[in-house]
């Protein structure tokens, strides 16, 4: 029998703190998966759902975007959190008219995103009219006409911001863009914006397209994989996998992080014996704890040595590359001193690393967030791309760029047009095959959208999908803008922080999940997605819906358009909705690399987009036609005395902002969440203790006079083997103090790895 949601909400007072671990998965990641499926859906469905996740007949996980094996799929072919991403939802929970009748909306303000995510799927549609304290129901008619009515009275349309997650499928995605740009607006603002917004900046100006150039094969035909700024073992953990077979192929891995993470360290994998019972594969051969930032430092000193030593693969660089020149002289005057402070490490670590680049035939570098979300990431990113263009390590078998994409879907939503600037062929494209007119100038990314919200030049955010609330930087800023809104608008499956952070009126509007079936007037219907290593395949899911009430995410859109845009509109809504193959059909015409859309999605694995330096070694879409070599001047972040540098991170038991449990296994944190890691050395030096409570402060230059501090109230402090000089803390606790204005250079992501910080004790 499942277990009903949690009453109570987090008791931080029972927060507990054990040694970490040096593994990850085995035996307990199979337990909790069994768990958490059971106390959310019961042992049946527990048993029918998991079956189905990840296999060709079957939906795509609604967690990572990790890829699935090209050929043989294990029967189990999902991670620990991949399962607790089912069960939430999957869950048998429900929040219907009843829930919302006994809970005002300023008792749900109070409650933490753990309590709101536990109480399960949302039922019908609702409704927060001005001054109401309560949700109450409203037929989807009337909340499209609400919607319509609002977006029809504003002065402008890009009075209004319109939001997508990850999750939101090809389909979705493309009718989304179609509706906001026939709309008037390219205020399309998505969770890229927050993560990997710099891998796709540097990527496109180095290599000509803004996505990794490897597949999931390559991993097992490279000798050498370097994970950096990454956590794959809780961010994808399937990665682990992948990882392993390219140990066992002779591959060499090397860590780069400031914090070491279980699962580069040592995995258990549940899928065999070895992993089960036995002692598991040891991974990373060489860890580089490295200082938060110090990425770009460490990829110039390697540049250095490569250059030194003449390491360099001049048939393609000459043949192939631009700008070596330049690129070649800036390194060489490299100041190592700079390169010692920015990354902590011994020289000779250093060395070795370089070493193993230098004799590597076929390398594949990894990264995630760790490197994305800085000041100087687009920079950083680069460096990473000249040493493998140093290499030659792009275009050939076992070798490549692999920013590993942390949404499912979200690199599908931005092929599908998901972007305030996408580019004049695609916005062409659109107006040839619809007979419409779509907009040039360029809309609000995500912090744009809100300081656009906070300056009143927003009065309508409309959302498919995330928590935007709970996911964005500088929380009171934020919420404090999304209050001031006259109109929002969540399209959601499960109650989150942005339903109660919310404007004078607010609409939730409940949709189906990745699990269930979708039923149309013209039969039963599958959608499709894009995984990190550019595979378009099926996703159909099988469970009965968790309400008769609820509408598929391509019903919200095509029944919101023709509220909006009237029945005269030249775009078929209606037949759209009906049949999502002629969604596909003009997707085919419109999206490059997706010719025969229909055909080539119903093969067993769906099929790759074209990458022309992956296939071909070929650069056309870089500004000189060949790979672009970078001089970038280099940063290194200096820390006041007294202050720590910040990044928030994940727990073991969430995904993004949604929080599966309390219990942060590898770090060996239970029942809590606001803690701080912090190197015991670096407690000594400020007079803390470890178990200490205290207020994380931050401190953001705002002018040359003087800092802006925000407040982060009552963390306990957790003495951790974290790099000096650095510390770390979960978001959204923590995102209060990322500045709005702290953004990165040319992508605008949010610098939620370096916070400066002051740790103020309390009682």
């Amino acid at each position: 029998m499942e277990r009903r949601p949690p009453r109570q909400d987090v008791d931080e007072s029972q927060l507990d703190v054990r040694e970490p671990k040096r593994w990850a998965a085995g035996l307990p990641g199979v337990a909790v998966s069994l768990k958490r499926g059971v106390e959310q859906m019961g042992v049946t469905r527990t048993a029918t759902t998991l079956r189905l996740l990840n296999q060709r007949e079957g939906f795509d996980c609604p967690g990572c975007a990790w890829p699935e094996p090209q050929g043989h799929r294990r029967l189990a072919e999902f991670c620990e959190n991949g399962a607790k991403a089912v069960a939430e939802e999957a869950t048998r929970r429900r929040v219907g008219p009843d829930f919302f009748r006994e809970h005002p909306v300023a008792e749900l303000a109070g409650k933490t995103d753990y309590w709101l995510g536990q109480q399960g799927r949302l039922t019908e549609p609702v409704v927060l009219r001005e001054g109401a304290t309560h949700y109450e129901p409203i037929s989807w008619q009337d909340a499209f006409e609400l919607v319509a009515s609002r977006l029809g009275g504003l002065a402008s349309p890009d009075e209004a911001v319109f939001y997508t997650s990850g999750r939101t499928s090809n389909e979705a995605a493309f009718l989304y863009q179609l509706l906001v740009r026939s709309f008037g607006t390219n205020n399309l603002p998505d969770c890229s914006n927050m993560c990997h917004e710099s891998s796709g900046a540097a990527l496109s100006e180095t290599t000509g397209i803004g996505k990794g150039s490897v597949g999931i094969d390559d991993f097992a035909h490279a000798d050498l994989v370097v994970v950096v700024g990454q956590n794959p073992g809780t961010n994808h953990p399937r990665m682990l996998s992948a990882l392993e077979d390219a140990k066992r192929a002779g591959a060499r891995i090397v860590a780069v992080n400031p914090l070491p993470e279980a699962g580069l360290l040592r995995f258990k994998n549940p899928q065999n014996a070895r992993g089960l019972v036995g002692p598991g594969t040891p991974l990373a051969d060489e860890f580089l704890q490295i200082r938060l930032g110090g990425d770009q430092a460490l990829f110039q000193a390697v540049g250095n040595l490569l250059l030194s030593w003449d390491a360099v693969d001049r048939g393609f660089v000459e043949a192939g590359t631009h700008g070596f020149d330049e690129y070649a002289a800036h390194v060489r005057r490299l100041d190592w001193a700079a390169v010692d402070r920015a990354t902590g490490l011994p020289r000779a670590q250093v060395e070795r690393f370089a070493r193993l680049l230098a004799s590597s035939e076929r390398a594949i570098f990894c990264w995630a967030m760790g490197l994305t979300q800085h000041r100087h990431a687009v920079p950083t990113i680069r460096e990473v791309a000249n040493v493998a263009l140093l290499r030659g390590m792009i275009g050939k078998r076992g070798a490549g760029l692999c920013p590993v994409r942390g949404h499912s879907n979200v690199q599908g939503d931005r092929t599908m047009g998901i972007w305030e600037k996408m580019p004049e062929r695609f916005l062409a494209g659109l107006e040839a095959e619809f007979g419409i007119a779509v907009p040039r100038a360029h809309g609000y990314d995500t912090v744009g959208s809100i300081r656009a919200m906070r300056d009143g030049r927003v009065k309508v955010f409309f959302a498919v999908g995330g928590n935007f609330a709970s996911a964005t930087p500088d929380t009171p800023v934020t919420e404090a803008a999304l209050r001031g809104l006259d109109l929002t608008v969540h399209v959601s499956t499960k109650l989150n922080r942005s339903h109660v952070v919310h404007g004078r009126t607010a609409l939730i509007l409940p949709t189906l999940g990745r699990t269930e079936s979708d039923l149309q007037h013209g039969g039963e219907q599958f959608v499709t997605v894009e995984d990190s290593m550019s595979v378009v395949h099926r996703s159909r899911g099988r469970l009965e819906p968790a309400s008769d009430r609820l509408l598929s995410e391509v019903s919200i859109v095509c029944r919101l358009a023709r509220a909006v845009l009237g029945p005269d509109h030249p775009v078929p809504w209606e037949e759209f909705e009906k049949d999502y193959d002629l969604i596909r059909d003009r997707i085919a015409r419109v999206v490059p690399g997706c010719e025969d859309y229909n055909e080539r999605v119903r093969r067993p694995d769906g099929f790759v987009l074209p990458h022309a330096p992956r296939d071909a070694r070929e650069f056309t879409g870089t500004r000189t036609g060949k790979a672009q070599f970078t001089a970038n001047a280099l940063t290194v972040l200096e820390v006041p005395p007294g202050r720590l540098l910040l990044q928030t991170l994940r727990s073991h038991d969430q995904y993004n902002t949604t929080i599966y449990g309390l219990d942060d296994r590898y770090r060996g944190v239970k029942d809590g969440r606001r803690v701080v890691f912090v190197n015991p050395d670096d407690l000594a030096e400020l007079g803390l203790g470890d178990g200490r409570y205290v207020d994380l402060v931050g401190e953001w230059p705002d002018d040359p006079t003087g800092v802006t501090e925000r407040r982060a109230p009552r963390f306990r402090v957790v003495a951790y083997p974290t790099a000096r000089g650095c510390a770390a803390a979960y978001f959204p606790e923590a995102n209060a103090l990322v500045p709005l204005d702290s953004t990165a250079e040319v992508s605008g992501t949010p610098t939620s790895k370096s916070v400066v910080v002051r740790l103020e004790p309390v009682d």
